[in-house]
């Protein structure tokens, strides 16, 4: 897959978009301290991202530099999907901002820093990432839309207040990112699973992105194209798959949607797929 310039220009333009919507949720929520996903308050669901942004000016740089929150640098190099949790415990520590006007001042202005690093670069550019993986550096401005998409629904929805998540950069967070990632190197994300030798080889199919096989395999993960011989077609909204995966829709719900279509020739398959590949 080559990035294109117009892929590039788009993502970078919902990476300010996006961000501005978030940092004005946060700024204008009635009550910084209402839940808004799991144990964490908006200001803390704002924080988590915050932290993100900030570490992306630096590692957008993609030249091995010090993180600007020392105490990640362990915890992210050494990180698979199912440790996840505890670096992010780490980070809110190490990132202790909780006013909501100053987390979106500082949101600001780090995805304005990580814009003007990135002007010139080749979006293919490979970016270090978790657990020693790499994406295209387009996947990285992908994976923090994602982030802003996600968590500002959580805030909005905390705030009584309206968010539509875009297909488009639901799209771009598949494409740019997920599948940037396993192009170039998925590092030690999926160390926490046996492997097994049973090949797994799902289809992807959206009116957002293009059509991309996903092998699962040995512990390994690699893209094909595709052939027809995959044992699940998944048909999907990203609006609809990507907040599934991650928790926010129910999979029954998001099958009843009529927005996830499983078929195939072995669509059981697609549920030991997800046990292995799958969002923290």
């Amino acid at each position: 897959m080559t990035i294109q310039p117009a892929q590039w220009d788009a993502v970078r333009a919902a990476f300010a978009e996006a961000g501005d919507r978030f940092a004005d949720a946060v700024e204008n929520a009635p009550d910084p301290h209402a839940k808004a996903v799991g144990d964490w308050s908006v200001v803390e669901t704002a924080a988590h991202v915050g932290w993100i942004a900030l570490v992306y000016t630096a590692m957008v740089k993609g030249d091995g530099g010090p993180l600007p929150l020392p105490e990640l640098e362990e915890p992210m190099a050494s990180a698979n999907i199912e440790t996840v949790s505890a670096m992010n415990a780490v980070a809110m520590t190490a990132y202790p901002e909780r006013d909501p006007h100053r987390l979106a001042e500082r949101l600001r202005a780090d995805i304005a820093e990580v814009l003007q690093v990135s002007r010139d670069y080749d979006p293919e550019k490979p970016i270090w990432w978790l657990g020693g993986s790499r994406i295209p550096v387009a996947g990285m401005l992908a994976h923090l839309v994602n982030e802003l998409e996600i968590h500002g629904s959580d805030i909005a929805r905390a705030s009584g207040r309206p968010w539509r998540i875009d297909p488009a950069n639901e799209g771009r967070f598949l494409e740019l990112f997920f599948v940037g990632m396993v192009r170039n190197d998925v590092g030690k994300l999926l160390d926490y699973a046996t492997p097994s030798p049973r090949r797994i080889a799902v289809e992807f199919r959206s009116d957002y992105t293009a059509p991309v096989v996903m092998v699962l395999q040995h512990g390994g993960l690699r893209v094909e194209e595709p052939d027809g011989t995959a044992d699940v077609r998944l048909t999907f909204d990203p609006a609809v798959l990507v907040p599934m995966m991650f928790g926010r829709i129910s999979p029954l719900k998001a099958v009843a949607s009529g927005k996830v279509r499983v078929g195939g020739r072995r669509p059981w398959r697609l549920a030991a797929f997800l046990r292995t590949v799958h969002m923290p």
